[in-house]
């Protein structure tokens, strides 16, 4: 009698702990109508089947959202989601449409549906805005957990400044970011270009949401989920304990001097509300404030720069600097992440194979996707819009990465890298990037380029 009793006394403790965690849960969807939601942009079909949400595509019409009427700010969304082979969808969350924004464009935050090869699924892109900024690329685990024409379980976790998603229990997206504090949810059923995919379904079920007292229900960190920033020039606690700092502080010219001046240049730069601007002199290279480096020197380490070009515009992220290498005239020597108008600036058409084209190692090797199978375009945001450059350096491995796509890997001590230079511009300079250590450079190409979140961790 005394086990039953314990027993009963057990399982009535479990139960009081389901309920508890179900407190404060709200169904989005009540499972019979839409009277919560309201369509926009396209016109693909929504309708209810065996209490799910069933999204048809349809040809000819642009994406289409089932929004929520009432928005939200933070909160902690559950969901399960399956998906057709062949079609593409996501969740959007803090999002808007305004008249006054491209005619009522729905905008914002959607955490991706990818069942393709690419497999980006939990991903983190912005819709009509500034396009991906948590691709998965540097999340292998995440890319391996959707499942095809089966039902996938969705966590979402909007709280403050963090964006974290979970697919099936595997994290997927790690963002900070302060664009939009608060909008509606939707869901998506993307536009389609092949005719075949018409009729092609996305369903969503057992929608739930927290708005309160999230703390205590918010879930753990992996590290296998990297911490994506984009507040510019600030720093996180997690980027703190990983090592983080900021490498120009948003306000002055510490840490910084000319290449070849003891002091920082007294024209041709300016700090204007947190961004550091090369100005315009025509063009000329490092002819008017000139190029400035780190006091410092690095030698392992990742760098991050997010740039902004104005159109025609010319520059570059050089590392492993050596400031006595050129002494005349022109720019200091050392690897460059190029920064350049593909479009409008002539050096795009010089070098060999495109190897003076934005985000490439700069007149050695170009800068093609190598993240996305079947995809060799770069994702640069373009220009007058924020791009990120990531420079990654351990020994001799380097890698460069825009806006969160690889687009260069080598091995500067090898005996390809040493047989490009010597059919290079650089091939004068003994030893050239095989430096131990050296300075980081933001170039003067005479064009106007902005620059902000300038921060490193060493190795």
């Amino acid at each position: 009698m005394r086990k039953i009793t314990l027993l009963l006394f057990l399982f009535a403790v479990a139960q009081y702990s389901i309920l508890a965690q179900q407190t404060g849960w709200t169904e989005l969807f009540n499972g019979k109508d839409f009277s919560n939601f309201t369509q926009l942009g396209g016109t693909a079909t929504y309708k209810i089947e065996n209490g799910a949400i069933v999204g048809i595509s349809k040809a000819n019409t642009p994406n289409s959202f089932l929004a929520t009427k009432k928005t939200y700010g933070d909160f902690i969304l559950t969901l399960e989601v399956k998906i057709d082979a062949g079609l593409n969808s996501g969740i959007q969350i803090r999002s808007l449409s305004k008249a006054d924004y491209q005619n009522g464009r729905v905008h914002g935050y959607q955490v991706e549906l990818d069942p393709s090869t690419r497999a980006w699924s939990g991903g983190i892109y912005d819709e009509a805005r500034r396009g991906w900024l948590y691709p998965v690329t540097n999340n292998p685990k995440a890319q391996r957990v959707f499942k095809v024409d089966d039902w996938n379980e969705v966590r979402i976790e909007a709280i403050g400044h963090h964006i974290r998603t979970w697919i099936n229990g595997v994290q997927c997206a790690n963002l900070v970011d302060d664009m939009t504090a608060e909008g509606f949810i939707a869901l998506q059923v993307h536009s389609i270009r092949d005719a075949k995919l018409e009729g092609t379904t996305v369903s969503w079920r057992n929608i739930k949401i927290k708005t309160d007292n999230l703390a205590n229900e918010s879930w753990a960190t992996h590290p296998y989920a990297m911490e994506v920033n984009y507040i510019p020039n600030y720093l996180t606690e997690m980027e703190k304990r990983k090592g983080w700092r900021l490498l120009w502080d948003g306000k002055t010219t510490n840490g910084w001097r000319g290449a070849k001046l003891q002091g920082f240049p007294e024209k041709g730069w300016k700090i204007e509300d947190g961004i550091l601007t090369v100005l315009s002199s025509g063009g000329a290279e490092s002819a008017n404030g000139g190029d400035i480096i780190t006091v410092d020197t690095y030698s392992n380490f990742e760098l991050i720069v997010d740039f902004k070009i104005t159109e025609g515009a010319n520059s570059g992220i050089k590392y492993f600097v050596d400031p006595e290498l050129n002494k005349g005239s022109g720019s200091a020597i050392g690897l460059e992440f190029q920064i350049l108008d593909d479009e409008k600036h002539p050096d795009a058409k010089m070098g060999i194979s495109g190897n003076r084209t934005v985000g490439s190692l700069y007149d050695l090797i170009r800068a093609d996707n190598l993240s996305e199978p079947d995809r060799m375009e770069k994702r640069f945001n373009g220009v007058g819009n924020w791009n990120r450059a990531r420079i990654v350096v351990k020994d001799g491995h380097v890698e460069h990465w825009l806006n969160e796509i690889k687009v260069v890997e080598f091995d500067r001590h090898s005996q390809m890298f040493k047989s490009l230079v010597e059919k290079s511009k650089y091939a004068q300079w003994k030893n050239f990037g095989m430096g131990q250590a050296g300075h980081i450079l933001l170039q003067d190409h005479g064009d106007t380029v902005h620059f902000r979140n300038v921060k490193i961790r060493e190795f």
